[in-house]
C-alpha cells in the first residue's frame, strides 16, 4: 500500500489479531441503497477510548475481537485501549486499560487475547485519518467497503494518523467502567409483530433462559433456548431496525447488530435496547441470557438518563 506524504505518520500492523476493524460511529441514511451501518458493536466502550484521548466521541478507532493485535508506533501520540479484558503491554511492559498512556515512534503495542468479554477497542489522539466510503470510514465486511480496503487489517497494513502530546493523560475511575460476564439480563421493546406471538409464546419468550451460539457475528446473535412459534411462516420484507429479535422457521431467535441486512421478511418480537446490544455483543458462546418486556417510553428513559449519566462522569487526569 502507497501513502502520500500526509499519511507517512502513523501505525504499521505487525500483526492484525483475530478480527480487528476500523470503525467510526457508523454510516446513516444509506439503508435506501442497501448499506448497513456498521460501526462499533460496543458504543459505549468505543465512545471512552475517544473520550480518554480527548477526542469527540465519533473519531475513527479500531474495533478489536477476541484480541491478539500488535502495532508499531511510527509517530509521538496517546492512545487508549477499553472494551474486553485482555492484557495489554507497550514495549512488553503491562498497562492498565481505560486509561490513556503516552507513545513515542518505535514502541510496540499489544494486546493479548480477551479474557471477560470479546470486543475492544484502541484510539488514538485525533483518531486514525481513513478514507470515507459513503459517508463513514466503517468497515462492514459483507459490503466490503469502509476500512482500508473494505475488510479487516492485514500484516503491514498502515494506519494514518498526526503527532500529538505526551501530555494529558486521562483515567476512567473504576466504579465507572462496565464489567463483563457470562449473563446478561436484556431488555425488549415489544413490536407491532408482536401479535404474530400468542400470549403462551411470548411469555414463554420472557420467563427463559437462552444461550449464546457460535453462529454469532456482528451482522446478529443466533440464541438457544425453548422454540418461540409465530402464527406466521413470513411475511413481505421489510426493513429491519438495530436490536431487531426475528424469529425464523426454526424457532430460536436471531438478535440484529451493526452489520444486518437492510430488510428481512422473519416475524418480530420487537427490537432489544440499544443500550443492552453492547452487552450482547461483549458475550461469547455459551453465555446465558434473559429478557425483559419494557415499553417504548422506558426506553426513552433510560436512554436520557445514560446520555445525563455519561455526561456528567469526567475522566482524571492521570
Amino acid at each position: 500500500m502507497t501513502h502520500n506524504n500526509a499519511q507517512t505518520q502513523g501505525f504499521r500492523v505487525r500483526q492484525p489479531g483475530l478480527m480487528t476493524l476500523i470503525q467510526d460511529a457508523g454510516r446513516f441514511g444509506k439503508h435506501g441503497i442497501g448499506l448497513t451501518c456498521g460501526g462499533p458493536l460496543d458504543a459505549e466502550a468505543f465512545s471512552w477510548a475517544n473520550r480518554l484521548c480527548d477526542n469527540s466521541t465519533d473519531v475513527t478507532a479500531l474495533e478489536v475481537s477476541f484480541g491478539g493485535l500488535i502495532l508499531e508506533a511510527q509517530i509521538n501520540t496517546r492512545i487508549a485501549v477499553t472494551g474486553a479484558e485482555l492484557p495489554l503491554s507497550i514495549n512488553g511492559q503491562a498497562k492498565e486499560q481505560w486509561r490513556s498512556h503516552a507513545i513515542n515512534a518505535g514502541d510496540v503495542i499489544e494486546l493479548g487475547y480477551a479474557t471477560a468479554g470479546c470486543r475492544a477497542y484502541l484510539a488514538v489522539a485525533g483518531g486514525f485519518h481513513i478514507e470515507h466510503s459513503f459517508g463513514s470510514a466503517a468497515t462492514v465486511t459483507r459490503e466490503s467497503i469502509g476500512g482500508l480496503n473494505g475488510g479487516k487489517l492485514a500484516p503491514n497494513d498502515f494506519l494514518p494518523c498526526t503527532a500529538a502530546s505526551a501530555n494529558g493523560c486521562l483515567v476512567l475511575p473504576e466504579q465507572h467502567r462496565p464489567t463483563y460476564d457470562k449473563r446478561a439480563h436484556l431488555r425488549v421493546i415489544p413490536g407491532y409483530q408482536k401479535h404474530a406471538f400468542s400470549d403462551l409464546q411470548m411469555a414463554r419468550f420472557f420467563s427463559s433462559e437462552y444461550q449464546t451460539t457460535d453462529r454469532s457475528d456482528r451482522m446478529g446473535y443466533r440464541v438457544s433456548g425453548p422454540e418461540i412459534k409465530p402464527s406466521l411462516d413470513g411475511i413481505l420484507s421489510e426493513g429491519i431496525c438495530h436490536g431487531a429479535i426475528q424469529v425464523p422457521a426454526d424457532g430460536q431467535p436471531i438478535i440484529l447488530l451493526n452489520d444486518r441486512q437492510t430488510i428481512g421478511g422473519y416475524p418480530k418480537l420487537g427490537s432489544m435496547l440499544s443500550l443492552d446490544t453492547a452487552k450482547l455483543a461483549q458475550m461469547t458462546p455459551g453465555a446465558t441470557l434473559t429478557f425483559e418486556a419494557i415499553t417504548i417510553d422506558d426506553a426513552h428513559n433510560l436512554h436520557l438518563l445514560t446520555q445525563r449519566r455519561n455526561a456528567v462522569i469526567e475522566p482524571l487526569a492521570c
